[in-house]
C-alpha cells in the first residue's frame, strides 16, 4: 500500500519582534539609571547649597602667631598643617628642608624657643607665642653663625640638602653643652642623617665652632 505524500510544513511568515535584543535592553537601562543618579545628584546640590557643601568639605582652622628668626607673623592655618609646611609653604622660608616628613633624618631641625625640633612632626597650632629660628636666622647680616662658617672651613657638606638641619641641631647641641668630645657630639647629632656620609667633616665644625665660643 503506498503511503500518501505528506503535506510540506506551513510555518507563518516571520515578522519583525518588537522585544529588545539583550544589547539594547542594557543599553537603555545604563543610561536611565544614570540620569536617575544625575538627577538625584543635581536635587541635593541644589537642596543643601554649593556655599553649604564648600564650607562641610573645609578643614578646621586656627590663627597662631609666633615669631620666627625675630619678626612676629600672624596666620590661619589648617590645623594639621606642620612647622615645617608653615615655614616652607607660609612664610617663604624655604631653608629648612622636607625629608623623610617622618621625623627619621632631622633634615628639618629648627629651634624652638632655644630647643632642637623636628619641625616635620610639630603641629603649627602648638607653637602660638613660640620663638622660632630656622637656618635663615642664623647670621648677623652679612656675618655668617660660627658654625655656619665652620663647615665651610672644614668642607663638611657635600649636596647639601641635609645641611641646614645638621647646622641648626649642631647650634642646639652646642648650646646644650653636648660637645664634651667627639663620641658625645656624634651621639647627640645621631637624629640628623647625612646620605653623602659627611659624619667626620661635620663634627669637625661641631668642635670648632663649639672651641670659639668657650
Amino acid at each position: 500500500m503506498t503511503a500518501e505524500p505528506s503535506a510540506p510544513d506551513v510555518f507563518p511568515p516571520t515578522q519583525p519582534s518588537s522585544a529588545p535584543t539583550r544589547r539594547t535592553f542594557i543599553a537603555t537601562t545604563s543610561a536611565a539609571g544614570g540620569v536617575l543618579a544625575a538627577g538625584g545628584l543635581t536635587a541635593g546640590t541644589s537642596l543643601f547649597g554649593a556655599e553649604e557643601a564648600a564650607a562641610a568639605e573645609a578643614p578646621p582652622g586656627s590663627r597662631v602667631t609666633l615669631t620666627v628668626n625675630g619678626r612676629r607673623h600672624t596666620v590661619t592655618v589648617d590645623n594639621r598643617t606642620s612647622l615645617l609646611d608653615l615655614l616652607r609653604e607660609h612664610l617663604g622660608l624655604t631653608g629648612s628642608k622636607k625629608g623623610c616628613n617622618a621625623g627619621a633624618c632631622g633634615a628639618c631641625t629648627v629651634l624652638v624657643d632655644g630647643r632642637r625640633v623636628n619641625s616635620c612632626l610639630t603641629l603649627a597650632i602648638r607653637l602660638d607665642g613660640a620663638e622660632v629660628t630656622t637656618i635663615e636666622g642664623l647670621a648677623d647680616g652679612d656675618e655668617l653663625h660660627p658654625l655656619q662658617q665652620a663647615f665651610i672651613d672644614e668642607d663638611a657638606f657635600q649636596c647639601g640638602y641635609c645641611t641646614p638641619g645638621q647646622i641648626m641641631s649642631g647650634v642646639g647641641c652646642i648650646q646644650e653643652g653636648h660637645t664634651g668630645s667627639k663620641d658625645e657630639i656624634r651621639e647627640w647629632m645621631s637624629g640628623n642623617i647625612c646620605r653623602c656620609g659627611c659624619y667626620v667633616k661635620i663634627v669637625r665644625a661641631v668642635e670648632q665652632a663649639a672651641a670659639g665660643g668657650k
